[in-house]
């Protein structure tokens, strides 16, 4: 069903064999920053001064960091802002608003982020590993394999990226700011845990020490990493969190996404409802709706009566039209599959959205440009 497979990997190396990532300045705590830039022989205010030209300035060029003498900015950044991520490759759609980059690492890894704006918002859908090894078949980046984790700050330098342009107006529609950012691109973000509560804390830490969002308008993905998901309820940072089912039952769903056969459907949906319940916020369950494969009628009441069996009003379901990978023989389902799929959630009181597929000319899909490349 699912062609060549690939191997499971649920190793998680904090770094994988390509290296570790330079020591960035979004890798130090607020303190270690002041420690960092005393050592270089300057004055503790500097660190602060650095933290605003980077999440309130959106900058780490030292020519835009003009209140500091040359030969100070240069020594700082040097030490301080190494290169992280260098553009590759861009594509748009949708007029512009809708712009998919290749980025290349350090170390010539690659990984992509897809910025969408809309009329009231900005969302930013980024990566959190080079690959992946949790093996979804209809994933483009399921089937590259697991290279290594992303850095903090090879994460939160995507976010700079993305909300550095909307500012300086370069997507279509004027200035404006990052309003969403969502862990649905390359990789499995729980399964790289540190670096991405590493990354939400910068996000919500008040500028000038992070970039003030909201906690709110930042969603994690994950496939079901059941013991993350608890672990993540305890934060205290109330994000949302989206579970990708794909199917209500093991059997299909094992065969779909294969770290089912380590925590099955229903531990995925009651860590789920868990984190419902430790944080009051509703948890949406994404559903790539594949034409004949798990689009069926009886499917979505399997669904909905397995949500409902953990209560009322604590989940969104986001039925996906399938983004086919090339190659693939899987595609999106017709139409009026999906409509019935849709009502047949919304008739057990299911709130449910398809999700905008913004972006498909493009291989919006991420994992997609990187495979072009390898290839």
């Amino acid at each position: 069903m699912t062609g060549t497979p690939v191997r499971l990997d649920l190793s998680s190396p904090t770094r994988g064999p390509r290296g570790k990532p330079p020591q960035h300045f979004v890798d130090l705590t607020p303190e270690e920053r002041v420690a960092a830039v005393t050592g270089l022989g300057e004055k503790p205010f500097r660190a602060k001064q650095l933290a605003t030209h980077y999440f309130t300035h959106l900058s780490s060029d030292p020519s835009t960091m003009t209140d500091l003498s040359k030969a100070s900015r240069d020594k700082l950044a040097e030490s301080l802002f190494p290169p992280l991520l260098t553009n590759a490759r861009t594509l748009t759609a949708d007029g512009g608003t809708t712009v998919k980059t290749l980025w290349h690492l350090f170390d010539g890894a690659k990984v992509e982020t897809v910025l969408m704006r809309y009329k009231n918002r900005s969302t930013l859908c980024i990566s959190s590993q080079v690959g992946c090894g949790l093996a979804c078949g209809f994933c483009a980046t399921g089937k590259m394999g697991l290279t290594r984790n992303l850095s903090t700050a090879e994460i939160v330098e995507q976010v700079r990226e993305a909300a550095r342009a909307l500012g300086a107006g370069e997507i279509p529609g004027g200035p404006a700011r990052l309003t969403n950012v969502v862990f649905m691109g390359m990789g499995e973000p729980l399964a790289n845990y540190k670096a991405i509560m590493g990354t939400v804390r910068t996000l919500v830490a008040p500028t000038p020490d992070g970039f003030g969002m909201s906690a709110r308008n930042i969603t994690v993905s994950t496939v079901g990493m059941v013991p993350a998901m608890l672990k993540l309820a305890d934060e205290g940072i109330p994000v949302t969190l989206a579970l990708s089912l794909h199917a209500p039952d093991d059997e299909l769903r094992s065969e779909l996404v294969p770290v089912n056969t380590r925590w099955d459907v229903d531990e995925a949906i009651d860590a789920a409802y868990h984190y419902f319940e430790v944080t009051g916020r509703r948890v949406s369950i994404e559903y790539a709706l594949i034409r004949d494969i798990n689009d069926h009628a009886w499917r979505a009441d399997l669904l909905g009566e397995k949500l409902n069996a953990r209560g009322k009003g604590w989940v969104h379901c986001n039925p996906i039209p399938l983004n086919p990978v090339p190659g693939s023989k899987w595609t999106a389902s017709d139409p009026g599959v999906e409509d019935e799929f849709v009502a047949r959630l919304r008739a057990h009181g299911i709130p449910t959205t398809i999700r905008d597929t913004r972006g498909s000319e493009i291989d919006g899909a991420c994992g997609q440009l990187a495979a072009e490349e390898d290839e």
